[in-house]
């Protein structure tokens, strides 16, 4: 549940004109908060609001957070800091959770973070077609290390081994910071993390990038090539952006997309896009609502065959 205080916030009639709230699902300091406090001076100089506030809502993989902004008054003033394929996922995983997409109004994406493999510098793996190919061998010897069972990291590793067609050893750390640590050490042969999550590692070689699941390479961190350089075509990213209830208005709804567009375009975001790993990439509503349906409709299908946690539970 939420505090009383942040409760309040949520549920009062009517905010100062300078003021949004900005939930995000995840607790301070993890990725997702990093990017959301990023992204808020941005959103507070081409929104116009004097102040975006950030709200801290962490719980179920950041299915309270979802819930808690569908809940919201549709006034435009209390917003979602979404990621994708998180909001996907948990509408399969979560009990209760299958309605959550459409009682959400996905307003535009600004920030695209593909998934990298990466191991430890001192790695004998090649490339990421190792890792397919040992395990095809002898599964026990090539762990593939992810953070918590549903993260994106997590369910990228599981749609690659559905993609490889053969049986990972996929072992989920309970968080980005334990596998990230177990790749370092080399207790797993490598580890799937959202490039932002390994860049200061790759950058100062204590982690090798084996490959990163997109089209291109990423100008954040250019020596690493694309896993289809090694014969894997496969792509996974993290999409965030903003969100807000279903029942927003139209025209509050386009005017957050227009200046969403203007902060991509900002100079000083693609700078901070550089810096933290991430593509400053602008997929409007619509566009995003699909890949997120598409999203669910391939995960339905994974969990069928291959449920990645106990239901309810992250």
């Amino acid at each position: 549940m939420l505090a009383v205080g942040a409760a309040a916030m949520l549920v009062r009639p009517a905010l100062a004109d300078e003021e949004l709230i900005l939930i995000v699902g995840a607790r301070a300091g993890t990725a997702a908060d990093r990017a959301a406090r990023a992204v808020a001076p941005f959103l507070e100089r081409h929104l116009g609001h004097t102040r975006v506030n950030v709200l801290n809502h962490p719980g179920d993989g950041g299915l309270a957070a979802f819930q808690a902004l569908a809940d919201a008054p549709p006034s435009g003033l209390i917003l979602g800091w979404v990621a994708t394929p998180s909001l996907p996922a948990r509408t399969v995983d979560c009990p209760g959770a299958a309605a959550l997409l459409g009682r959400l109004r996905l307003i535009g994406s600004v920030a695209k973070e593909p998934i990298a493999l990466v191991s430890a510098a001192d790695t004998p793996l090649v490339s990421a077609q190792d890792i397919i190919r040992r395990s095809g061998e002898n599964a026990d010897a090539v762990p593939l290390g992810t953070p918590p069972a549903g993260s994106p990291p997590h369910l990228a590793a599981l749609r690659l081994q559905a993609m490889a067609g053969t049986k990972l050893n996929i072992v989920a750390f309970p968080s980005v910071a334990a596998a990230r640590q177990a790749a370092l050490a080399g207790d797993v042969a490598a580890a799937a993390l959202a490039l932002g999550d390994a860049i200061e590692a790759l950058r100062d070689g204590t982690l090798a990038g084996l490959g990163i699941a997109a089209r291109d390479r990423a100008e954040a961190f250019p020596q690493m090539p694309p896993l289809r350089d090694s014969g894997l075509q496969f792509s996974a990213s993290i999409r965030r952006g903003l969100a807000a209830p279903a029942a927003m208005a139209d025209a509050a709804a386009e005017a957050l997309a227009a200046a969403l567009r203007e902060v991509v375009a900002d100079p000083e975001f693609l700078v901070e896009a550089d810096a933290d790993g991430f593509i400053a990439a602008w997929l409007d509503g619509p566009g995003w609502t699909a890949e997120a349906v598409s999203e669910r409709a391939d995960f339905a299908r994974l969990w069928q065959d291959d449920p990645w946690r106990p239901s309810g539970i992250l």
